[in-house]
């Protein structure tokens, strides 16, 4: 039966996928094994059925089931993976400033508002891989507050501000028309970002307004402040039944810029379901948390509706191009 062997990993311990137990390690290298999930919770070991001498390996954490939302509290369902097992996350948790949710309070007492944030956001790091990227959303309340609380736990690459047009229309001071989006890493010198991608990168004033030869064909990359308008309630792309939504093509720019297909893609607070949506059609595996399970139902939902949508669509370009 034919297998595949993995290396060792670099801290000495070695990868587990699937394959039979009989074919499971052989001298620093593993074959693909599906041990009981015991075995991997406990760390057990294996021995290998061939005459060499005896390797013995430690299993590296299983992901969680991808490509579904789980119906839960982010405190009580993170601690329950293993550590780093996930390649981006996204998080856009309620802003406490009296939004109505389904199941949540966005009316908090400001400290224990941080407190609580201190602690999902220490959940979220500890399943993100060490080469992991970590994004944030957040408004101006406590922008200046998640900035401080992440000296320390990682590294920030950009503070970016979404800029966004359709923004409030107030009366008595300026109109506030921008969320804050930190970019974080865990490992200042080991992360994705796909810089050469055509999809993230945009055209250039040399290319737009001055024709100017020096320009790079390829495009530049985005600014740190990204105008992208609100999803309003005549948009078609619209959800009615949750009350933050972010664009997708947003999310699409993050996920293409710090993901590679195949890996995956967490948002602890699915909320609408708009990251989600944007792993999808990237071929990103994705997992979401979400405390109201109304929304649980709805966001998986949206996700099937526009997958289907995208899949249909490079259908029917694909039967235009070879027709």
């Amino acid at each position: 039966m034919a297998t595949r062997a993995w290396p060792c990993h670099p801290r000495g311990r070695s990868r587990i996928d699937a394959a039979p137990a009989d074919e499971f390690c052989c001298s620093g290298w593993l074959a693909d094994y599906n041990p009981p999930r015991e075995h991997v919770k406990n760390k057990t070991w294996g021995l290998c059925n061939t005459s060499t001498p005896t390797a013995w390996v430690t299993a590296v954490p299983e992901p969680p089931a991808v490509n579904r939302i789980v119906h839960g509290d982010v405190l009580k369902v993170l601690p329950d993976w293993p550590e780093g097992c996930v390649d981006l996350v996204f998080a856009d948790p309620p802003f406490n400033i009296g939004y109505e949710y389904d199941r949540y309070n966005d009316s908090r007492p400001p400290q224990e508002y941080l407190e609580w944030t201190a602690r999902w956001i220490d959940a979220c790091l500890r399943v993100l891989k060490a080469d992991g990227t970590f994004w944030v959303a957040i408004g101006d309340e406590y922008a200046a507050e998640v900035r401080v609380m992440m000296r320390g736990r990682a590294t920030l690459r950009n503070w970016v501000v979404w800029h966004y047009t359709f923004g409030q229309n107030c009366r008595q001071k300026f109109n506030r028309s921008h969320t804050h989006l930190f970019y974080f890493v865990k490992d200042a010198e080991r992360f994705t970002f796909n810089s050469d991608d055509p999809q993230v990168r945009v055209p250039s004033d040399r290319q737009l307004k001055y024709n100017d030869k020096r320009a790079n064909p390829k495009g530049r990359l985005p600014h740190d402040v990204w105008t992208f308008s609100r999803v309003c309630g005549t948009f078609k792309e619209r959800e009615g039944w949750h009350p933050c939504q972010m664009p997708v093509d947003l999310l699409e720019r993050i996920v293409l810029a710090c993901s590679r297909p195949g890996e995956i893609v967490l948002d602890p607070f699915a909320g609408s379901g708009t990251t989600l949506v944007a792993a999808a059609k990237n071929d990103r595996r994705w997992v979401g948390v979400e405390l109201s399970k109304d929304y649980v139902r709805r966001a998986a939902q949206r996700v099937a509706d526009e997958t289907a949508s995208a899949e249909a669509e490079a259908a029917s370009v694909a039967d235009v191009a070879t027709g």
